[in-house]
Parts: structure tokens; sequence; C-alpha cells
């Protein structure tokens, strides 16, 4: 049953200023409610979205900022009308932590789109009036809806980079039905979101090729078993999540009429001519985190299929190296921080 007051014993890391540095800050979370997860949070990926809030760079941040939307974790209790989870369950929690929960978007399970807008899970106002919180604090609380139950055999630490990394780029694989065998996929940048296109398109059946101007990639992909680095044509669909500023009408040529490049990246300006739209009817779009529906469904294909994105664990204490590692793009490929056990 959910308990009736905050408990103010939340450790977690924050920082207080647009230096972004990072250290350890104690603060209260809101009370279990009747629809409420509470759950003990035993990983966190580090993600650049922490950089860009802890950083000020969209000059809304709400100091002290706890970052963290990429959260695996235990149930520890639940609210009186939780039915989908009980305590022990394996779960995740993404980019979002609330919604209006009434709007089309909503009703479609694409909530991160709501028409009031998504709450996110750090940096945003909870539905007490607070500012949220994320994970990179030892528990958390959140509606059931936004919370993922992730299977035991599993492994929590893989888990938490699917709850943005992986989401980002599967949903609009799934949209535009890259999950049928024969197309042809392309993928723009060998990081942390572009290593996941590649595993979900291999898992698909579909020929991937990467693209990168970094020569030092080269064997990463060809470990991930792509079928070509080299530029080729006649593209289905280029997902490109590069976020440096680089040219579009190049890869807008390689694709096949109708085809489609959609940006998860996030450059600084994005360039096309018209005519790279025009001839070959081809369009460019762009998407960022899924719904619920969707997040579900790609939890449980990386279980069926073993698809484990590629992570370096970390202590808590190591948090600012990583990011200052992360800026330079000197990980591979994504940061992936042990809660449980160094956040004490």
């Amino acid at each position: 049953m959910g308990s009736s007051r905050a408990i103010e014993d939340c450790l977690g890391w924050a920082a207080r200023d647009e230096s972004g540095v990072l250290s350890p800050y104690k603060f209260s979370r809101r009370a279990v409610g009747g629809d409420d997860v509470s759950i003990k949070i035993t990983h966190c990926r580090v993600c650049y979205g922490d950089v860009f809030w802890t950083r000020n760079k969209y000059g809304d941040a709400k100091y002290p900022v706890v970052p963290g939307h990429e959260i695996a974790g235990i149930v520890k209790e639940i609210g009186s009308n939780v039915r989908g989870f009980k305590v022990g369950d394996h779960v995740g929690v993404g980019f979002y932590v609330s919604s209006c929960r009434d709007c089309p978007f909503c009703n479609d399970a694409l909530e991160v789109h709501c028409e009031k807008g998504a709450v996110h899970t750090f940096n945003g106002i909870d539905i007490d009036g607070t500012i949220t919180k994320g994970g990179y604090s030892n528990y958390t609380v959140v509606h059931e809806r936004y919370c993922y139950k992730i299977p035991d055999s599993y492994p929590l630490a893989s888990a938490a980079p699917l709850l943005c990394a992986g989401i980002t780029v599967y949903s609009p694989m799934i949209r535009y039905k890259m999950n049928e065998p024969g197309k042809s996929l392309g993928v723009i940048g060998l990081g942390g979101l572009g290593h996941m296109a590649v595993k979900f398109g291999k898992t698909f059946g579909l020929n991937v090729t990467v693209f990168s101007t970094s020569i030092s990639k080269r064997g990463e992909a060809l470990s991930l078993n792509v079928d070509k680095f080299a530029l080729t044509k006649s593209f289905d669909f280029i997902i490109d999540t590069a976020s440096g500023d680089h040219p579009f009408d190049a890869y807008m040529s390689l694709l096949k009429t109708a085809g489609v490049l959609v940006l998860v990246g996030a450059p600084s300006e994005v360039k096309v001519s018209p005519a790279s739209l025009l001839l070959g009817m081809k369009t460019i779009t762009g998407s960022q985190v899924g719904g619920t529906k969707d997040t579900r469904e790609m939890i449980n294909i990386c279980a069926t299929h073993k698809i484990y994105p590629e992570i370096e664990v970390i202590p808590i204490q190591y948090v600012n190296e990583a990011i200052e590692r992360l800026i330079k793009s000197d990980v591979k490929y994504r940061f992936v921080i042990d809660i449980e056990n160094s956040l004490k």
C-alpha cells in the first residue's frame, strides 16, 4: 500500500549551476500515491540530455538539477490502485513521467507528444508542483503508466539505455515499417543511438550500412555485423543519429524513391535543398523518444532476441569524468551508472 507522506531521505547527485559539475545532494520525493510505484534505482544511463540541462544549454535549468532519464530498478512499494506491478518487479523509467492522459496523443499511447506537454523525468514540474529529479538518485516515485516491466532475465544495467537511446531509434523504425526483412537501412553515426539502430536492423533482417566520418569506426561497425561501411545507393530508410553539423543533401540522394531520412540527433541546423525532396518524393522528418506502447514492445523484443546495448558501467563518483568523456565521444557506446552499489 502507498505511504501518506513524503520521505526526506532521497540521495542523489545534482548540478547547482551552469558549470554542470555534479556532487552529492539530499532531497525529498513526493509521497507514493494510489497509482504510483516507488522504485529502488539500480542503474541509470548517462545521456547527452544530462549535459544539456545540467549546463543550462536550453536556458530553462531549474537548479539544483538531478539528471538521468534512463532508469532501471526494482519496485519497493506500490500504491493502493496499482495492479500492473508488484514489489520486487524489475522496471524501467524513461524520458517522461507524466502527461495529461486525455488528449488524442495520450489516448494513442504517444504520451511524449501530449498536447499539454509531457512531464520530463527531471527538470519538469511534477503533479504536486515540485521539480522532477532524475535517476542519479537512489529511488524515485512514478505513476505506474510511465513504468515499464523488464523481464527478470534481462540485465538491469543493459535495460537502462533502452529507455531513451533504444526507443529513440526503435520508434521511427517501426513507424516506417523498417522491421520487414530485406529492406535497406542506413545509419549515420555509430554512437549510443546508432549502434542500437544497427542492432535492431540486424534483428529485423535488414541490409544495414553505417556512415561515419571516423575511419576508426570501421572495425566497430564490422564487429556489429553490418553489411557495408562504405557509401552505397538505394536506401529505403536512413536514420541520422549525428548531433554535429553535417550536410544532408548527399544523404538524401542515396534514398530510393519515397525513401525517408529521420533525424534523431541534434545538429544546430538542418539545411536541405528543395530538389532533394522534390525529386523522388523523398521525406526528411524528425523523431524523439516513443510512447508507452512502443517502449513496452521494444523491451520485450530486446529480451526475446537478446539485444544488449554496449555499455561501460561506472560508479556515481566517476560521473563528472564520464560526462567529459561523453562530450569527447570517448566511450563505447554509453556509460551506465551503478547506482545501487556506489550511491550510498
